[in-house]
């Protein structure tokens, strides 16, 4: 690994790591989101403030603090290894989401910031996929964990159709979302799992 390559992978960790359901709820005086629900920092458990338009900032902001590693990356490490600095920079940002060394490592569960990898990647069609099923199985089922482990396996899976070298690095993705998922897939299995409007189980 290059000294270009281990600093792209220290920008999106920093960036990733950035934990913004913390930040945005503390800002509007809503105290310590980690106190609440299930004690995560995404958008689900900023939702049961009370405030949609947290909840929905939350979401933005943890998507595109991936595509903005991502595209600094490339600015600065242009030519050859403008690919790798974007992949190693993406890397960074999930993991810096997932495991922040600011919250002792205890982070988010990394669903809005892989839609954020996509679209820095500019993997259009796997973006769309994704957006398209977190969005509709929201909408639907009203299950967070269902919506978010589903749309982050479609990415790989769309890799995998269109025969993209993204493939590895996406399927690796999925899986650690999918493990920071357990405790939901639990809940699931036990049919506690809340949907999106309800108290927590």
């Amino acid at each position: 690994m290059t000294r270009e390559m281990l600093f792209a992978l220290a920008l999106g960790y920093l960036l990733g790591s950035i934990p913004f359901g913390l930040v945005l709820t503390r800002l509007a005086g809503k105290g310590d989101i980690r106190s609440i629900g299930s004690g995560n920092i995404g958008a689900t458990n900023v939702l049961r403030t009370g405030s949609k338009w947290l909840a929905a900032l939350t979401v933005l902001f943890d998507c595109f603090k991936a595509t903005v590693a991502i595209l600094v990356a490339g600015q600065l490490f242009g030519g050859p290894f403008d690919d790798l600095a974007e992949r190693y920079a993406a890397a960074g940002a999930v993991i810096g989401h997932l495991y922040p060394v600011w919250l002792k490592f205890r982070g988010g569960k990394g669903v809005a910031t892989l839609l954020g990898v996509l679209i820095g990647l500019q993997f259009w069609p796997a973006a769309a996929v994704y957006a398209a099923i977190w969005i509709l199985l929201l909408l639907t089922l009203r299950i967070s964990s269902v919506a978010g482990m589903t749309a982050a396996a479609s990415a790989p899976a769309t890799a995998a159709i269109l025969q993209s070298s993204f493939l590895p690095m996406l399927l690796g993705f999925a899986v650690l979302v999918l493990w920071k998922h357990r405790e939901n897939i639990f809940r699931l299995r036990r049919g506690t799992e809340p949907r999106i409007g309800r108290a927590k189980a």
